[in-house]
């Protein structure tokens, strides 16, 4: 209603979230996949030629079934992306703002200081996502619980040249999907994807009122997508976020790992919050409760529609998801809180 932001002053504004039904009706579908590799904390995965990579920290590691993770690079700083361009070029990103194609440092410009994302389209043109001017990708809790709304999205031709802006004012722009010579962004603060045109940079926004918070996109074999969403939203964490005098106390005063902020993985230190009764009964973490960290992917149609998903609910360990590749009839998962990448057998799986 056109009323309703003057009658809120009145009456309170309700604090609602998207429910998790239709294509997100929850599973155990990621707690149940076999673990492909163990790795800690990985982050980025890749799909080079043959080769399943994966980055963790700050190297990059080919993986493969039944052998350990072997490193094939590293870096002074931790990575924050990687792109594979048309040509085979490795792209990496690393949180001290640096962008190296097949180890050569790129020009950037000066406030570019928090990429999380990376992509080639077709004509090689490689786009950028910047996810804050004012914090490093780890720092991502922090611009959210500061209601950061500054990341912006940027382009390179395939002939060279410096990095252009195309769009500012993003919160949180985290994954990049090519369709053509355009680009799918997914902006996490704001729960939605957005289309970018490469020719005008002009934008309309795909899909609104996701249940979490959208990380990385990778392309599906059918021409679709899949999309990682890291963390769940939930009634509290959206209470707190409209609570100005409370927040910036919370922020102030507290540990960021204990803040009452989306996480990657919880239930590891009695000093977390959300772990009274309606959390746990009996000892027993009930799959249902709310929770500051999940895991989910969801796969999209070729018109970036929500089909079904892949769920670890709040009393798993499969949470964190940033990342995914679909390779030789498996979906890959980088489970950043779980330590591990899954696989998922999309032929056998009953999708």
């Amino acid at each position: 209603m056109i009323l309703d932001p003057i009658l809120d002053i009145f009456r309170g504004k309700a604090v609602t979230i998207p429910p998790m039904d239709g294509a997100f009706r929850p599973n155990t579908r990621l707690d149940e996949a076999p673990a492909f590799a163990e790795l800690s904390e990985p982050d980025n995965l890749l799909v080079s030629g043959d080769r399943l990579l994966a980055s963790s920290g700050n190297a990059v590691y080919s993986l493969a079934a039944g052998a350990e993770p072997k490193v094939i690079d590293t870096f002074p700083s931790p990575i924050t992306a990687l792109a594979l361009s048309p040509s085979g070029d490795l792209t990496v990103a690393l949180e001290s703002s640096k962008v190296l194609i097949s180890g050569k440092e790129v020009s950037l410009p000066a406030d570019l200081s928090c990429i999380t994302a990376l992509a080639y389209t077709e004509d090689g043109t490689l786009w950028l996502a910047n996810g804050s001017a004012a914090h490093a990708p780890s720092q991502w809790a922090a611009d959210l619980m500061k209601k950061g709304a500054s990341g912006s999205l940027w382009k390179r031709d395939a002939t060279g040249g410096a990095f252009r802006k195309v769009a500012g004012d993003l919160a949180f722009p985290y994954g990049l999907h090519p369709i053509g010579r355009d680009v799918l962004v997914s902006e996490s603060w704001r729960h939605q994807l957005i289309r970018f045109d490469g020719a005008t940079g002009s934008h309309s926004t795909v899909l609104t009122h996701l249940p979490g918070y959208p990380a990385r996109l990778a392309p599906a074999g059918d021409g679709g997508a899949w999309l990682a969403l890291f963390a769940p939203r939930n009634r509290l964490i959206e209470f707190v976020l409209q609570e100005t005098h409370y927040r910036q106390d919370m922020i102030d005063q507290v540990p960021p790992a204990y803040w009452i902020a989306p996480a990657l993985a919880s239930n590891r230190s009695f000093l977390e919050p959300l772990q009274c009764g309606g959390i746990r009964t009996m000892g027993i973490h009930k799959p249902w409760s709310p929770s500051r960290s999940y895991g989910l992917v969801v796969r999209l149609d070729a018109k970036m529609q929500p089909q079904f998903s892949l769920h670890s609910r709040a009393n798993g360990t499969r949470h964190g998801i940033c990342s995914v590749a679909e390779k030789d009839g498996r979906l890959f998962i980088a489970c950043k809180g779980g330590d591990c990448v899954l696989a998922v057998d999309l032929v056998s799986g009953g999708f």
